[in-house]
């Protein structure tokens, strides 16, 4: 998979730190979210479309304010 898009919600510290990434193969879709930094936990959902993983990476993030998009 290739990360298509990445955003962070700005928290340096591991512990505080969330990422959201939409991936790809070419075929399928992912939006994999992440807690804790590298190290941490995270939570893969597939989605059927680009757009479906749009939608959903956007309401994974819409729980907090300083979300950054992150050069590919």
């Amino acid at each position: 998979m290739v990360v298509e898009e990445h955003w962070w919600n700005g928290v340096s510290i591991p512990r505080g730190r969330r990422d959201v990434y939409i991936c790809t193969d070419g075929q399928q879709w992912q939006v994999q979210a992440q807690i804790g930094g590298a190290a941490g936990r995270s939570k893969i959902q597939q989605c059927p479309s680009r757009v479906s993983a749009s939608i959903l990476a956007g309401a994974w993030r819409s729980g907090g304010t300083g979300w950054r998009e992150m050069p590919r």
